[in-house]
């Protein structure tokens, strides 16, 4: 069944708590939903797997295994599960409903991201991924997408939608399945083999290199051709992409992107140190990892070799099927290795220059040694200009007007991590306070419109917003008003707050029972029904003058403003015992239980039983309170019934409701109460 759509004029509710309010995103199995929680009145954002998967059990076991997998995890980097559950043959998730943006659409606007900042996200990723990974669950879907960042720079990692416990026996795919995005494959996914918590670290990797690049290392035009890639081909340096990418940042990278799990880092938490090293200034340990500098080796003999002038490799190469070879003879085949021989001394003359190179950068040969320029960004200028010149730089300082204190250190050229030896110059810009201008902005128009074009609107004026959900006889999904109102006049990044109509709907009738009248009414009408008048009606269980129930009852979802007749209690109901004197003991239990009265049965004296007035074996002599007593319901009425011939008149009860040859006679202290 189909989620309602935001302007039906009735929106879902799902398991009678969770209203639909409008869509967020839609992935590759279910649509995501802004929601609200009526019992905890907070917005929630709700998963609904698309119909056509709710029949397939392979889809829903994997559903329902995402939903305990991620109800287990509880982590400030992850997006927790509350709830979880299937109405109408449709199964959803209940998740946190995060107010921020993902990753991937910030790329899309702002393009690559500085190395420090890409870091500070990808140890916060790696954060959420080690967690998980120790409590058995592997992701296997790490992208830009899953990733979310609040306004106040929060990361949370959400999705585990493909994500399935470690020690699981049960496989919930089929052998050599393959699940994931593409572009993000780990080597071991692309080939659908088994995956475990380095496949997360793999794909960690592409989105560092994707944040500090613009474009994740494999691109093809199907997923099968960018997923043979992660196989086969060896991903660019970012450099290559991205010149001011620092070297060091660049070696995290690679090691995490190793095509050979057992090189990657073997941990997310080793990741994450990583990560935090660079972020302080300090050596990465990939750095010192023998399988990214050969990486880095081959990359910079590859880029070498093709800029390298006077050499072209196609006049290298034998042209084969050539009239030459066969009208020549061996004379060709002296040549060609003539050629061979030149080519080979040029690029070993060529890994010698490249090997020199090195050896100077890196402080041989005579070189000054070179070393990564520490983070100083954010401290006060004098103790960074101490800590620079300490390590025997130049120190050249220039103001920027900034929100940030006098005299702390916004930025450094070369920027942090960038290799730089004794005697270099680096230059601080240092902040110097300045007013802050707070601009201000016109609140848009934006009642009587969609909530989403409300959104767009305020977005495109530099306000945020927060969206409060009201039953309203306006189409489901309206803006029926906001707060500041349109045209007031607010500084800019300023929250305004949309009321959106979630539809006229409906609502339960309240529980009422056991309060008085007042608070009954007080209670309905709160509810958004209407009163609709007081009837009484006897109760031995609610008290005189208090709420017994109501019409509809209880609990029944009707629509707004239906009526609600309030049911009081009268108290307790009186019963007029009637005169069972002289009928069957049978006859006259059933007389007193039909008038709601219990029955005591007790054998009467033969004194009693005796004489003209007796009235018969097995009929009652004597009952107690006596006929046209009024007492209440249930009270227990006892009766006295003469025994059958020849037995004895010993006081003592025999079974209630038996008749006169069913009397069966008890001694003393024996008796059963009917």
């Amino acid at each position: 069944m189909d989620p309602t759509p935001v302007d039906s004029p009735a929106p879902r509710v799902f398991s009678q708590r969770y209203e639909l309010d409008h869509l967020i995103a839609r992935g590759g199995m279910a649509e995501v939903y802004r929601a609200r929680d009526r019992l905890l009145d907070r917005p929630v954002a709700l998963k609904v797997l698309f119909p056509e998967l709710s029949v397939d059990r392979s889809f829903v076991e994997r559903f329902r295994r995402e939903a305990q997998a991620a109800a287990n995890l509880s982590h400030p980097n992850i997006v927790p599960v509350f709830d979880w559950g299937e109405d109408s043959g449709t199964y959803f998730i209940v998740m946190e409903f995060v107010d921020g943006r993902p990753l991937s659409a910030i790329l899309k606007t702002a393009g690559p991201l500085s190395a420090d900042r890409a870091a500070d996200i990808g140890a916060h990723v790696a954060n959420a991924l080690g967690y998980a990974n120790r409590h058995g669950v592997v992701h296997r879907d790490v992208k830009p997408g899953n990733v979310l960042i609040t306004d106040e720079g929060l990361v949370k990692v959400t999705d585990f939608g493909i994500a399935r416990a470690v020690n699981t026996e049960e496989s919930l795919t089929q052998t050599g399945a393959v699940m994931g995005t593409a572009t993000y494959f780990s080597p071991e996914q692309a080939e659908g083999i088994g995956v475990d918590a380095r496949s997360d670290i793999y794909s960690l990797g592409v989105v560092l290199f994707e944040m500090v690049t613009g474009r994740p290392p494999f691109l093809g035009d199907t997923p099968v051709a960018v997923a043979s890639k992660h196989v086969r081909e060896r991903p660019p340096a970012p450099r290559e992409l991205n010149p001011a990418v620092p070297p060091t940042f660049e070696a995290v990278i690679m090691k995490a992107m190793a095509k050979d799990q057992a090189f990657r880092y073997q941990t997310a938490e080793d990741l994450r140190a990583d990560l935090l090293r660079f972020t302080e200034g300090r050596s990465v340990l990939a750095a010192d990892d023998p399988t990214v500098a050969q990486h880095a080796m081959a990359a910079t003999q590859a880029i070498g070799a093709v800029g390298m002038a006077g050499v072209d490799a196609t006049q290298a190469i034998p042209r084969h099927g050539s009239h030459l070879v066969d009208d020549e003879g061996p004379e060709p085949r002296r040549s060609r290795t003539r050629v061979y021989a030149a080519v080979l001394v040029v690029l070993l003359l060529l890994l010698a220059v490249v090997g020199v190179l090195l050896a100077r950068q890196l402080g041989y040969l005579g070189g000054a040694k070179t070393f990564s320029l520490p983070a100083v960004v954010g401290e006060p200028v004098s103790q960074a200009s101490s800590t620079l010149q300490g390590d025997g730089l130049v120190v050249r300082t220039r103001s920027q007007g900034s929100s940030r204190p006098t005299g702390t250190v916004l930025a450094t050229n070369p920027t942090r991590g960038s290799l730089v030896k004794k005697g270099d110059t680096v230059t601080l810009t240092v902040a110097k306070r300045t007013a802050p201008a707070v601009a201000q902005v016109t609140v848009p128009p934006v009642t009587n419109t969609t909530v989403t074009n409300a959104e767009d609107l305020l977005s495109s004026s530099g306000l945020k917003y927060t969206v409060k959900s009201v039953t309203n006889n306006a189409t489901a999904g309206t803006v029926i008003d906001a707060t500041p109102q349109p045209g007031t006049s607010i500084a800019a990044g300023s929250t305004v707050t949309l009321v959106v109509s979630s539809g006229p709907g409906s609502v339960a009738v309240p529980n009422v029972t056991g309060e008085t009248p007042t608070q009954a009414v007080a209670d309905i009408t709160n509810a958004g029904l209407a009163y609709g008048g007081t009837t009484n009606q006897a109760s031995s269980s609610i008290g005189k003058g208090l709420v017994i129930g109501t019409t509809p009852a209880i609990g029944t979802s009707v629509p707004l403003k239906t009526q609600v007749t309030v049911i009081v209690s009268t108290g307790p109901t009186t019963v007029v015992v009637q005169n069972v004197v002289g009928t069957s003991a049978s006859a006259a239990t059933s007389t007193l239980q039909n008038q709601g009265l219990q029955v005591s049965e007790t054998t009467a004296p033969l004194t009693a039983c005796t004489g003209p007035s007796s009235p018969g074996a097995g009929n009652v002599a004597t009952q107690s309170p006596t006929g046209g007593t009024s007492v209440q319901a249930g009270q227990t009425v006892a009766i006295a019934v003469c025994p059958a011939s020849g037995t004895s008149g010993t006081s003592g009860t025999t079974q209630a409701g038996s008749g006169p040859n069913q009397g069966v006679a008890f001694g003393p202290g024996k008796g059963h109460k009917g």
